[in-house]
């Protein structure tokens, strides 16, 4: 297993590259990552946030999240939903953001999907219906993609959602704490009591 990275405040983390000078990428670190997430529009963002991110770094989305929660009515997909060509193009102008024209568009169209999922089905509950049945052992390197992640991707993808592949899923359920890759030695971890 990668070794964690000791930050200027003592703590060690997992070994994400810049972490341990980087206050906001440690802040997310330590109370965001890996922590459950319910609630349509916060599963919304972190699904658009991932997409976003692809072919590029984490940090980069999260130096840009402000901006993009600006940009994308705050992720409530009843406002996303209703963006129209106008909306689009006001993103592509807007340099806070990644301005890349097919994550824009699917996520207008990700809202559409989940406003559009059948009675009594959420984003949060295709997610949760694809956790593992137990908790997978720490491994090195961690997975771009488990079979959950590439099972939840189809599923995504069945109902209407784009830009949703393995990886993208498997970092969504990452970041949500539906599968736990926080680094053995990591004080989340250790402090967790996990064992893996």
């Amino acid at each position: 297993m990668s070794a964690v990275v000791v930050g200027s405040d003592g703590l060690a983390r997992c070994p994400w590259q810049g972490i341990e000078t980087d206050e906001l990428y440690q802040r997310y670190h330590d109370t965001e990552w890996g922590r459950p997430v319910s609630g349509e529009r916060d599963m919304f963002e972190r699904l658009s946030l991932e997409a976003f991110q692809s072919g590029l770094s984490w940090i980069t989305i999260l130096r840009k999240r402000d901006a993009f929660r600006t940009a994308f009515a705050g992720f409530d997909p009843h406002a996303v939903a209703a963006f129209t060509d106008d909306d689009v193009a006001r993103l592509l102008d807007d340099a806070g953001i990644v301005r890349n024209a097919a994550k824009i568009n699917a996520t207008i169209a990700n809202a559409r999907a989940l406003l559009a999922l059948p009675d009594g089905t959420t984003l949060a509950s295709i997610v949760a219906a694809h956790a593992p049945a137990a908790p997978r052992p720490a491994t090195d390197p961690v997975p771009d993609s488990t079979p959950e992640s590439v099972a939840l991707a189809k599923e995504l993808k069945r109902n209407g959602f784009r830009f949703v592949g393995p990886t993208t899923a498997y970092a969504m359920m990452q970041a949500i704490g539906l599968v736990d890759d926080h680094a053995p030695g990591c004080w989340v971890h250790d402090a967790a009591g996990r064992t893996t």
